[in-house]
């Protein structure tokens, strides 16, 4: 919970409270140290689940030629770069596809924008904050963000701006690591071994830093459940969100429509 008072204003990063405007330079500094190994390590510690994750959130978007896409967070380019090879091209009402990958760290936008262009695929890139979107209202058919949200210092205010770029009728899909589903709840303390234990250990011989990922270990049980992410969704006027728990509920893809 944060302060009122924005001098005084603190957030979560990890399970420690710093000031407001220390989270943001503290989350970059992970994200700049983990960039260049960060497809080998999301591959390693979800032993490539995180590939099925991402699929079923493509398939969700359901991203036709013409369509205007905004990928936020989008960090390696894994999602935008599926989208816009479903884009590209004129839609039934003549106007082509576009795909706007943007982060705010600028090691992860680097690295996905190589992995663009080593695609062959040449789209905009936008490095920014997500909480203020430089596009214009009513802009974009799709928005995502996958694993990005919980990095977010006031994740309301960021899902009100993927709400404002959105067009009546277009939709919002936040991939994040969720909540055990309550069947599961025997298997917390193995999952907590894996999170607080083996994923450091991973870290630190993958890319020589075991603190960043136990601070994304932290950061995934400070997120909100599933039941509270969507009242977020639902508080800053997203209608019909779903939710669809996967792998247990170790991630959920939360999808809401701007009406």
């Amino acid at each position: 919970m944060t302060s009122q008072d924005p001098a005084s204003a603190t957030t979560h990063f990890g399970y420690q409270t710093v000031p407001e405007s220390e989270k943001a330079r503290r989350v970059a500094d992970v994200f700049h140290s983990v960039a260049a190994r960060y497809d080998v390590m999301n591959d390693l510690m979800s032993a490539g689940l995180h590939r099925l994750w991402k699929a079923f959130t493509i398939g969700q978007a359901a991203i036709r030629p013409g369509m205007r896409v905004l990928d936020v967070a989008g960090g390696t380019a894994d999602l935008a770069r599926a989208f816009a090879k479903r884009a590209r091209g004129p839609g039934r009402d003549g106007r082509e596809g576009e795909v706007w990958l943007t982060d705010i760290n600028a090691s992860m936008l680097g690295v996905g924008r190589d992995r663009m262009i080593d695609d062959g695929l040449l789209m905009p890139v936008a490095q920014c904050d997500a909480e203020k979107l430089p596009f214009p209202d009513e802009y974009f058919d799709v928005v995502s963000v996958a694993f990005g949200l919980r990095n977010m210092t006031h994740k309301d205010a960021a899902l009100a701006e993927m709400r404002r770029v959105l067009r009546p009728g277009g939709k919002l899909l936040v991939l994040e690591f969720s909540k055990l589903l309550p069947g599961l709840k025997p298997l917390e303390k193995l999952y907590d071994v894996y999170s607080f234990k083996v994923l450091p250990w991973l870290g630190a011989k993958v890319t020589d830093d075991a603190e960043s990922y136990r601070y994304l270990a932290e950061s995934i049980r400070m997120h909100p459940d599933q039941a509270t992410l969507k009242a977020m969704m639902e508080g800053v006027g997203f209608d019909r969100v779903e939710v669809f728990n996967l792998s247990g509920g170790v991630v959920a893809l939360h999808k809401g429509w701007k009406y």
